[in-house]
């Protein structure tokens, strides 16, 4: 009996100690916050990007005694609060490129975890590539408190490399014959031929880019003309112009388009319209199975290869505008209408280039296995 009167002091320190304990767990605030690893989501743009659904929910510490509901609020004044805490000088996501589809979110009683609020953001391949875009969201509720680190939410959009390899095809040249949809390009009346290039060196006489000698082909240099400078070869007669210099160790786009019904001959570097002329011609990409056939990096005999590389190749049976070829450097959507061929050069593969078109006009790597670089295009300013 003493022994348990000598505890007895400590056994009743201990139950205090114990409903102090469990009395602060029951007064605790029960808060509400934002349910994420982090306050911000970040989405790399590539290409035209599409349309990008994206949620946003709640959560509380303990179970709702009652349910709970709240709404997410875009706060446009919260952009200075990120380029502050993120030492950035993004903007914000302009009004048409979002769209708030549900604002709602609700918490059950007995849960802790909210319905989804969410959104849908569009036509972000349109926006400058060079700035970092934000769209801030709060949450807003009468039913609880928020926690005050985690009541707001940053989307936030830049851009990302469109081209991440591309072909060295120095030393190398790829053709195509037969076209799986020869009807596409026998008799041509209308064509656009544009590729992505990265020339290191010329110094030859002539640098091929693609088409067939002595038919319809886009060359860079010739007897007379200087070795960096774009010429066109048909079977009608040449074209060049002074305004087609280019520059090596350098990523330069290059497009032609001609429409045999207006004679109109153009021709693009970077998007620009540099030269054009009237010109009558016949455009001749068929081939014969033998020694006129369409290739890319070389034209009559090995020595006229690109000494460089190579992204992007394409041909087309319309005449693409100026917008359009300046709009499309680095990407461009598979289905368009008037697409012949497709050659990304990004396959990895040991000799041929898909077409990525759908049409099957794969091209075959014929003097050695295909060399691939890794890149990041366009480049970041």
């Amino acid at each position: 009996m003493k022994k348990v009167f000598k505890y007895l002091p400590f056994l009743a320190v201990m139950f205090l100690l114990g409903a102090c304990q469990s009395d602060k767990e029951e007064n605790f605030d029960n808060k509400a916050f934002i349910d994420a690893p982090s306050m911000s989501s970040e989405t790399i743009i590539k290409g035209e990007a599409g349309v990008i659904a994206k949620s946003l929910s709640i959560a509380t510490s303990r179970p709702a005694e009652k349910a709970i509901h709240a709404k997410a609020v875009i706060d446009k004044a919260l952009l200075s609060t990120y380029n502050m805490a993120y030492y950035a000088k993004a903007q914000l996501l302009p009004d048409d490129c979002y769209e708030m589809v549900k604002s709602e979110m609700v918490i059950d009683a007995g849960s802790v975890k909210s319905t989804e609020a969410s959104f849908s953001f569009k036509a972000l391949g349109g926006l400058d590539r060079s700035v970092v875009y934000v769209l801030p969201v709060t949450v807003q509720t009468a039913d609880i408190d928020l926690l005050a680190s985690a009541k707001n939410y940053y989307y936030v959009f830049k851009a990302g490399a469109l081209i991440n390899v591309v072909a060295d095809i120095q030393d190398n040249y790829l053709e195509i014959y037969p076209w799986k949809n020869a009807s596409r390009v026998s008799g041509m009346q209308k064509i656009t031929m544009e590729a992505l290039i990265y020339p290191r060196e010329f110094g030859q006489l002539i640098s091929t880019v693609m088409g067939i000698e002595g038919r319809f082909l886009m060359r860079i240099g010739d007897a007379g003309v200087p070795d960096n400078q774009i010429q066109i070869a048909t079977s009608n007669g040449n074209f060049t112009d002074a305004k087609l210099q280019l520059q090596t160790n350098r990523w330069q786009h290059v497009a032609l388009t001609y429409d045999s019904d207006t004679r109109e001959m153009k021709v693009y570097v970077n998007g620009h319209l540099m030269a054009e002329t009237s010109f009558s011609c016949s455009i001749s990409i068929l081939g014969n199975g033998f020694d006129r056939n369409f290739l890319i990096g070389k034209s009559y005999e090995d020595g006229r290869d690109l000494n460089g590389c190579i992204s992007e190749a394409r041909v087309w049976d319309v005449v693409r505008t100026a917008d359009e070829i300046a709009n499309h450097i680095y990407t461009v959507d598979p289905a368009n209408p008037g697409l012949v061929a497709y050659w990304k050069f990004d396959d990895q593969s040991t000799y041929i280039v898909k077409d990525y078109s759908g049409n099957g006009n794969n091209l075959t790597a014929r003097r050695a296995q295909l060399t691939w670089k890794k890149v990041s295009l366009p480049a970041a300013n």
